[in-house]
């Protein structure tokens, strides 16, 4: 496995933004797809985005098309998600997830993930 640290998260306001970063370390990043989740309170843990290997294949919930943006830089063994026009139910705990592999199919991006950070808070106020 490998561990996974996030940071980035925080208070904002109603259409704000906030970017979330998730370093990785004790395995060959780029062996890796990289997945955001979250959790709201009372609510199951639900996917957020994902991004093959090599940054060539990216998938996103369709309640954060054209806020969210997902992206990866392998020299650094990073992650981002940069938020946009945050709304207050994008409130919860955003988790980072690691799945092994370079499968870059629809499926193989939303499921399999076997490693996962700690999370960060992120609150969005109205």
């Amino acid at each position: 496995q490998v561990q996974l640290i996030e940071s980035g998260g925080g208070l904002v306001q109603a259409g704000g933004s906030l970017r979330l970063s998730c370093t990785a370390s004790g395995r060959t990043f780029s062996n890796y797809a990289m997945g955001w989740f979250r959790q709201a309170p009372r609510k199951e843990r639900e996917f957020v985005a994902a991004i093959s290997w090599s940054g060539g294949n990216i998938v996103y919930a369709d309640f954060v098309k054209g806020r969210f943006t997902i992206s990866r830089d392998n020299a650094k063994n990073t992650v981002y998600l940069q938020m946009n026009s945050l709304k207050p139910e994008d409130t919860a705990v955003y988790y980072c997830a690691a799945r092994p592999g370079r499968s870059t199919s629809y499926r193989a991006l939303r499921e399999g993930y076997d490693s996962w950070g700690q999370g960060t808070q992120v609150t969005v106020s109205s």
